[in-house]
């Protein structure tokens, strides 16, 4: 294990994420919409990895190396282009309008502190498990083909369920209605569920070391931030609002993260 190549590694992400989300700000500010920065989210991550890849040549186990760097950049730029195309003709979201009401002193400065500056320190440690993967000497072993079927369960979750909503909300016929088709009727997010899947498969790849078991913090991050802060909690809360009822039906009956069986009657 290059020791020192892995913590160069770390400071060369660190680098490029504040020059990644400073040339993102400054795009936002001149265009008066800083919800661009949710396309750009997976995509970071696929800058990460190729930093890493990139930096650890020489280093590592090549096809171990090379199976990290492409499933990162799959589900990393999929993602930028799901959200991409989501966003797109919708102007800036209300989360991130509400949060300028509250801009106090400088707007670089507390963008820097409310919004980029929080996501770039996220990048560089959630990416840790992918940046460390590039390090390991060891063969792509049990612990790395375990990653690639968990990471596989993941993407597929995501990328279903991402599908299956933006097909149900382009019918006309469904206005007003709450998804609860396909994956949707197992699991009311099938999408977190999937990217907080796809993050423990990539920590089971830096499993190559005894080092990588102590990234599992980077899977548990990402989990968190879907459940209790950018994700589920902040959805949720914005269905219970408009739809009520309903939507309160709809949760009674469906697992609320780990996909389960619907509930034959609402609790």
């Amino acid at each position: 294990m290059n020791w020192t190549g892995f913590a160069l590694n770390v400071v060369l992400c660190a680098v490029a994420a504040v020059v990644y989300f400073g040339v993102i700000m400054a795009v936002a500010i001149r265009i008066g919409n800083q919800s661009i920065i949710d396309i750009f989210w997976g995509p970071g991550f696929v800058l990460m990895a190729a930093v890493s890849y990139l930096a650890s040549i020489g280093s590592g186990d090549d096809l171990g190396r090379l199976v990290v760097l492409a499933l990162t950049a799959v589900w990393g730029l999929r993602l930028g282009v799901y959200i991409g195309n989501r966003n797109r003709g919708h102007g800036e979201d209300k989360r991130y309008t509400a949060l300028m009401r509250h801009q106090t002193g400088s707007k670089v400065g507390f963008l820097i502190r409310k919004i980029y500056g929080l996501q770039g320190v996220l990048l560089v440690i959630v990416s840790i498990p992918v940046q460390l993967a590039m390090y390991e000497d060891g063969a792509f072993g049990v612990f790395g083909r375990i990653g690639v079927a968990v990471w596989a369960i993941g993407f597929l979750f995501e990328a279903v369920g991402d599908a299956q909503l933006a097909a149900f909300k382009k019918d006309p016929a469904n206005e007003g209605r709450i998804m609860d088709r396909g994956l949707w009727a197992w699991t009311r997010h099938p999408n977190y569920f999937g990217d907080a899947t796809v993050w423990f498969g990539l920590w089971l790849m830096a499993l190559g070391h005894p080092a990588g078991l102590v990234t599992v913090f980077s899977p548990v991050v990402m989990t968190l931030l879907l459940l209790r802060f950018s994700g589920k909690a902040l959805l949720e809360k914005g269905m219970r609002r408009r739809r009520g009822a309903a939507y309160e039906e709809y949760a009674a009956r469906t697992s609320g993260f780990f996909p389960l069986p619907p509930r034959r009657k609402a609790a």
